[in-house]
């Protein structure tokens, strides 16, 4: 058979089968009854995506399955025949939605299914900033499970999210891969259908983050082929259905590479049988590139490594966490002075003698990081201090929490086992020092403390003094104090038309640039995506508003945004890309707003979820009374200052509001006089129904009641 026949008889087949699973479906439930993915503001993203039609109950269907079967033309041509692996992808979303209708059906699966809006929207900052600098979709069953397990290792090692489909989830599992949203390798399940979750992730990058208007399928179709760095690896024998699927992902712009035969097509659809050459010939494919930085430990070190938790069962060592103190402190030395690459142990390792027999190994830790260069400036020591925490959570084995003084480290017993020592903390941190930022870091050394009597006396004498006297410098450290804000196009690569404006006090929208990031990036890569805005007069100081900005912003989004205030959310309020960490949204009844963060999946009590308040603001466009934000703003002096500021704030879920409870306290008695602000703020233990709400707020005399009105 011919590559169109196969994949003409692949979708024909999905089309049957879908085709006969709605009518018994609505047969069985009846046509209103409701039918979707849980967690998603989208209804079935890939049609909704591709019509505009919102999917909503089983009666929707049936038109649904009319638009697929048309797409199937049987026609000798391959852009039509890759339009029928598009409706094979139509069909397989409408199978796996289907699943649903009787609760989860990857409850008792090893793979994980649909996946949820917030968790796309969390992989925003990563994918733009290139800790996850592609996507591999792995599916089938390998003739060789220890290859298999290698190359996963190696995609994993390299940064990659991987998805998995079929029996290879079990063959990786056996040989031992870690898997799991927390390193960044997915399994989604092993019916063949189970891969449309990729095409919907995919799908739904386009909606959040590109802001692309649902019906414009060649768009999106774009946007995943230009934006999207994905590709398949297919394993073992491969069907009609298969290769039906393997259509849908070329349409998309991913190509698929096969380890048997297939009929190929140049950059599209390949064979590579030797399966230690899949890992280099994919990302060819795909054209990712992959900064490799060779560390001499014992154990993998990727990003993909950075969400692992260290239970207490599988925990060898601990470090902090209110056992024993554990700090960590980088500045800057004269580089003359110093010896690069020099790592020094001062006390007690994790394999002392003292230890044997002992459940778990506690010590105290203080971490000092020297670094030196010609460029390098006191203002950027934060920056790097707070890479400590990433850093050492790239290790496979070892989480760490927190920061400064109140850091917490954990090492697990196989970490151990395969020879990882504290010395070794240190080769990652000098490795990822010197190579993130080797533009202002000419030489590093790491000292290592674990005797108690030193990091006592280091961490009075040397670490909090230092502690103070940034924490002095930043608090000085306003909007009106600076002349220079930074634009951040980070998210550019995901939202074209997104432009944050980085300030003192306004923090990127993401919750990870600040004004002091920016400034290093600058330095660090002067065409990069920070770039200096010299504010000059402000058009409106009470709004935020700067002829300089405009300028800046209408350049940097190519004119699709003119204006922008960055003290307001009514009027030209910031864009917002999509992989913001919060929302807040106008309660006119309340006088207020509500923040919901994206951990929150219930109703907020203006009658939204997360997902569907962001789906409003997210790609780049501006949305008057929504505004997406980082949980560092709320405490922030400048948060919606125009409108009345942080008194405004009426509702938050109880997880955010305890997080942000001591900032946001000190700021607001430091505005208004009131204290214990954040009490009077009702979360949804109190409630969430709007009457209920206000009932709370007016038994609080929250201030936003008394107010001018919002609106």
């Amino acid at each position: 058979m011919s590559l169109t026949d196969l994949i003409y008889a692949g979708s024909n087949a999905v089309a049957g089968l879908t085709e006969g699973a709605v009518n018994d479906a609505i047969e069985k439930y009846g046509a209103d009854h409701s039918v979707g993915y849980p967690d998603t503001a989208y209804f079935l993203p890939i049609i909704y995506a591709a019509t505009g039609v919102k999917i909503k109950t089983l009666g929707d269907l049936p038109a649904a399955v009319g638009i697929l079967k048309s797409l199937i033309t049987n026609k000798e041509d391959l852009g039509e025949a890759l339009n029928a692996g598009l409706a094979t992808a139509v069909g397989a979303e409408i199978i796996e939605a289907l699943r649903y209708l009787e609760g989860d059906p990857y409850a008792n699966d090893s793979g994980i299914g649909f996946v949820a809006d917030p968790i796309i929207r969390s992989l925003g900052v990563p994918l733009v900033t290139g800790d996850i600098p592609g996507i591999a979709v792995l599916l089938g069953e390998a003739s060789d499970p220890a290859a298999l397990a290698a190359i996963v290792k190696d995609y994993q090692q390299k940064g990659l999210l991987t998805f998995m489909v079929g029996n290879i989830i079990e063959q990786a599992l056996d040989a031992g891969v870690k898997m799991g949203l927390d390193y960044r390798v997915i399994p989604l399940g092993h019916e063949i259908t189970s891969v449309i979750h990729v095409v919907s992730v995919a799908i739904r990058a386009a909606l959040i983050f590109g802001g692309i208007e649902p019906g414009k399928l060649p768009e999106f179709l774009a946007y995943t082929k230009e934006r999207v760095p994905a590709f398949v690896n297919t394993f073992g024998e491969i069907n009609e259905v298969i290769v039906a699927v393997g259509a849908g992902a070329i349409a998309l712009g991913f190509p698929v590479i096969a380890d048997v035969a297939v009929p190929e097509v140049p950059g599209a659809l390949m064979t590579q049988a030797d399966l230690e050459k899949t890992v280099e010939f994919s990302l060819e494919a795909r054209e990712i590139k992959i900064k490799v930085t060779k560390i001499d430990v014992p154990v993998a070190v990727a990003s993909a490594f950075e969400g692992e938790r260290v239970r207490k069962d599988a925990m060898f060592a601990e470090f902090g966490g209110n056992k024993t103190e554990c700090w960590e402190l980088v500045t800057s030395g004269d580089p003359a002075e110093m010896e690069d690459h020099k790592i020094t142990l001062i006390g007690p390792d994790i394999d002392d003698p003292m230890f044997a027999g002992k459940d778990v190994v506690r010590l105290p830790l203080g971490i000092v990081v020297t670094v030196g260069g010609k460029a390098m400036q006191k203002d950027f020591e934060t920056v790097l201090e707070r890479r400590i925490h990433y850093f050492t959570n790239y290790i496979d084995g070892a989480m760490h929490v927190g920061q400064r003084n109140i850091a917490w480290i954990r090492l697990t017993k196989e970490a151990f086992e395969k020879g990882f020592r504290l010395k070794h903390i240190g080769e990652v941190l000098y490795a990822k020092m010197r190579s993130d930022f080797e533009k202002v870091v000419d030489k590093c050394e790491i000292t290592i403390y674990t005797n108690a009597e030193d990091v006592k006396r280091l961490g009075e004498e040397l670490v909090k003094p230092i502690y103070a006297e940034r924490d002095e410098r930043m608090g000085a450290l306003t909007d009106e104090s600076v002349d220079t804000f930074y634009t951040c196009l980070l998210c550019q690569s995901f939202a074209p038309s997104h432009v944050c404006i980085v300030t003192p006090e306004r923090l990127g929208l993401c919750g990870a640039v600040s004004w002091l990031d920016a400034k290093a990036t600058k330095e660090l890569d002067p065409e990069g995506p920070n770039q200096p805005v010299i504010k000059g007069q402000a058009i409106d100081a009470q709004t935020g508003r700067w002829e300089a900005v405009d300028k800046a912003v209408a350049s940097a989004s190519q004119g699709a945004v003119e204006k922008v205030t960055l003290y307001s959310i009514l009027e030209d309020p910031m864009t917002s890309c999509g992989c913001f960490e919060c929302i807040c949204g106008i309660m006119p009844e309340a006088n207020g707003v509500i923040i919901v963060n994206r951990e929150f999946s219930d109703i907020s009590p203006v009658g939204m979820t997360f997902g569907e308040l962001a789906s409003m603001t997210g790609g780049g466009v501006q949305t008057p009374g929504f505004m997406g934000h980082g949980r560092f703003l709320i405490g922030s002096k400048k948060f919606m200052s125009a409108e009345g500021g942080l008194s405004r704030i009426v509702w938050m879920p109880k997880e955010l509001k305890d997080d942000v409870a001591e900032r946001l306290n000190k700021a607001v008695f430091e505005m208004t006089g009131i204290e214990n602000f954040a009490d009077m703020v009702c979360d949804e233990t109190i409630a969430t129904d709007s009457e209920a709400v206000l009932e709370f707020l007016e038994s609080k005399n929250h201030p936003a009641l008394a107010m001018d009105p919002i609106m």
